[in-house]
């Protein structure tokens, strides 16, 4: 029983150990393959999920870029405003007074 079981389990000559190791080799070579490709796509994934946080990341800085645009804006907005009026007051009492020498 012993020597069929090392009949079947053992290569019979040189030839037929070269055949399965071969068979062996070819079959490690697309198991790598296999192995270095689930690993290509998981690193594109890896890769895709990082480009969409920084995505992400790009669009609040761009939100809180034009919140803070609208600030100054508002707030040169009213410099300009107080500015005029200011002139405006001036200009005013320059008027009066370019009046009151006319007379």
């Amino acid at each position: 029983m012993v020597q069929e079981a090392n009949e079947q389990m053992l290569p019979t000559s040189l030839e037929e150990m070269s055949q399965k190791l071969s068979d062996i080799s070819k079959r490690l070579e697309a198991a790598n393959h296999m192995a270095e490709r689930v690993q290509q796509r998981e690193l594109e994934a890896q890769q895709n999920t990082q480009l969409q946080a920084n995505m992400e990341k790009l669009k609040e800085d761009w939100a809180e870029f034009l919140k803070e645009q609208q600030r100054l804006k508002e707030e040169v907005d009213e410099e300009h405003t107080k500015a005029v009026g200011e002139l405006s007051t001036r200009f005013s009492e320059k008027k009066k007074d370019l009046a009151q020498f006319s007379l």
